[in-house]
């Protein structure tokens, strides 16, 4: 399986770096390596940022319909691109909105750690999530009400539909570090998360400590799902979509869904941006459409299902 979702990625990625606005083409270098490649590159890095993070807390809790957005990490990363565009921090440099976003995420995620720290349970650790994106959500809703212009609260809606277009190399380079780290730390803990699939008491008495696990949960999340957040914006369902296709063909245990969502993520979120910028040809619209809302609109059916089930 995980061989062929790398020959899918490697298809999607030269196809995104084919597509445009007028079909499929050899575009000019410049368009090419300064448009084109960047964008590819971020969708990759954030897809497979949340697919892997989605396997993570789906084997860790047994829950399949656990999902990243229930740590609050994008939210705090929201909020801090929130700040950027409230204090015009975004006008002013290029970089001042993925930097405010991951600064936003950090101090998420470092709130997220030291709860973890002291929680030796993963139900406890949800709770914190829960309640941190309560609260990111209140503030960050608080932010927009009390934006200086409309303006301001324009360009703030349109960032938080998401999207990996119009990144420069700096910002993607930006991200992709974090991310990388976070999901090198997240594919470390296969063997912890089969232990703690069979119960907390089970993996301890195996040797796992569970707090730690979950420790090492919460920071490669935060720096997975927080980098990507802090500069593509709001991007949903993909960290619950690509591991509940993927179970079947990898089968239960958690360590083998980890590198198939990794790469499942990657694609997932390639394929979207494709449709995203294919749509104006094939569909009555004057713009291309936001990545975050069409994966939105192929997640929350995907969830009625699951929940249903």
């Amino acid at each position: 399986m995980t061989r062929y979702l790398a020959l899918l990625l490697l298809v999607l990625c030269v196809a995104s770096l084919l597509a445009g606005g007028a079909g499929l083409g050899v575009p000019p270098s410049t368009i090419l390596w300064l448009l084109r490649l960047p964008r590819t590159v971020l969708a990759v890095a954030v897809g497979a940022g949340l697919g892997v993070s989605g396997a993570v807390l789906q084997g860790a809790l047994g829950n399949r319909l656990a999902d990243p957005g229930l740590l609050g990490i994008g939210g705090c990363a929201s909020l801090g691109g929130a700040v950027a565009f409230y204090w015009g921090l975004a006008a002013a440099a290029p970089l001042a909105l993925p930097l405010a976003g991951f600064l936003g995420a950090a101090l998420g995620g470092l709130a997220l750690f030291g709860f973890a720290a002291r929680a030796g349970t993963g139900l406890a650790f949800i709770l914190a999530g829960v309640a941190l994106a309560s609260v990111a959500s209140a503030l960050l809703a608080l932010a927009m009400a009390l934006a200086p212009n409309p303006f301001a609260l324009a360009e703030l809606g349109d960032w938080l539909m998401g999207s990996v277009a119009d990144k420069t190399p700096a910002t993607v380079l930006l991200a992709s570090v974090p991310i990388a780290v976070g999901c090198a730390m997240l594919l470390r803990l296969g063997t912890r998360l089969d232990a703690l699939a069979l119960g907390e008491t089970t993996a301890a008495s195996l040797g796992f400590d569970a707090a730690a696990t979950w420790r090492w949960a919460a920071a490669g999340v935060a720096l997975a799902v927080g980098a990507g957040a802090a500069t593509a914006g709001g991007i949903g369902f993909v960290g619950l979509i690509v591991p509940n296709l993927l179970r079947p063909a990898v089968g239960e245990r958690p360590a083998a869904l980890l590198w198939p969502s990794l790469l499942g993520g990657a694609c997932l979120l390639l394929a979207a941006d494709l449709l995203a910028r294919l749509a104006p040809m094939l569909l009555p619209l004057h713009a291309q459409p936001r990545l975050g809302v069409l994966t939105a609109l192929l997640g929350a059916p995907f969830l009625v299902i699951l929940a249903r089930r």
